[in-house]
């Protein structure tokens, strides 16, 4: 008897560990994927984002030293002569020198902007007008110089109405007050056109200001470097040399006056022509080794 108890025991609890263990065949088809197959948590790596750092801007425009570049440097004959070559069948009178002077200078540093009488003129004929009263003493000498508009309000009006007819302005002293008071710095500002004392455009001889005004030349410091035009093709190497030895003059005096405030001074000068290459100058008018003289260069091409 306890021998058969024993055995109905164990036969119960192979059946309870049967049940307890569900077979593949028990299982329903559209749940055998998710109980068969095994998932897998991918691991998450954190990065820790620190503060971005800004890339250093140089304080000065980036310039590169002369003496150690390969990079060659003409005299002013030899420069003249291989810009002439790239213009050849150009009208002499449409063709210009231009130079570009890099300055070494800071970045937020003040900037150089004048204008500059040259002593023999590109040839360009500005248009200017007069701020002055009308029917005045001033107006009448403006005309007689060969200002092509003079006048207050009426010049006043042809500004804020956009009929621009002019390349430069003058102010007359006298009617400063009344400039500031008509508001127009929103319309010439942009066009760089509005008198100032800075730019010596409010000034007290009209007629004298207006002869100097024809033959000058405008130029501004932009990212560091001045551009203006010095000269046609037809100019020869000491008219050329006479133009830019009076625009290094002046730079460097303005230089001069600046460094006060901002180191400044003059890094590189190169010359070009309105079809040709950029030239180094190497601030020598004849070299030993040029190929021709100042006097061929004063021919036609």
């Amino acid at each position: 008897m306890p021998a058969v108890d024993k055995c109905l025991a164990s036969l119960a609890r192979l059946s309870l560990l049967q049940a307890s263990r569900p077979t593949t065949s028990m299982v329903s088809r559209c749940l055998a994927p998710a109980t068969l197959v095994q998932t897998r948590q991918a691991s998450v790596v954190r990065i820790k984002k620190g503060p971005v750092k800004k890339k250093s801007v140089p304080k000065e425009y980036r310039r590169h030293n002369l003496d150690k570049t390969d990079f060659p440097r003409f005299s002013l004959v030899e420069a003249m002569r291989i810009l002439r070559a790239y213009e050849v069948g150009q009208p002499p009178a449409s063709v210009k020198y231009d130079l570009a002077i890099n300055l070494k200078t800071a970045r937020n540093g003040p900037v150089i902007k004048s204008s500059l009488r040259l002593p023999h003129p590109v040839g360009t004929d500005w248009r200017i007008a007069v701020i002055c009263k009308e029917g005045s003493d001033v107006a009448a000498a403006a005309s007689a110089a060969g200002a092509v508009a003079v006048g207050e309000a009426s010049l006043f009006e042809q500004i804020l109405n956009d009929n621009i007819t002019f390349d430069r302005l003058l102010c007359h002293e006298g009617s400063e007050k009344a400039l500031q008071k008509a508001g127009l710095g929103r319309v010439l500002g942009p066009k760089g056109l509005m008198p100032s004392a800075r730019m010596k455009t409010i000034v007290t001889d009209v007629a004298k200001s207006i002869r100097d005004t024809a033959g000058s030349a405008d130029y501004r410091e932009r990212m560091g470097v001045v551009r203006l035009a010095v000269g046609q093709l037809g100019h020869t190497a000491e008219q050329l040399k006479a133009n830019i030895s009076a625009v290094l003059a002046k730079i460097k005096a303005e230089c001069t006056e600046i460094s006060e405030e901002s180191h400044k001074e003059i890094h590189d000068v190169i010359l070009s022509t309105t079809n040709g290459p950029a030239v180094s100058l190497s601030g020598k008018m004849v070299s030993e080794d040029d190929a021709v003289t100042a006097e061929q260069l004063s021919s036609a091409m």
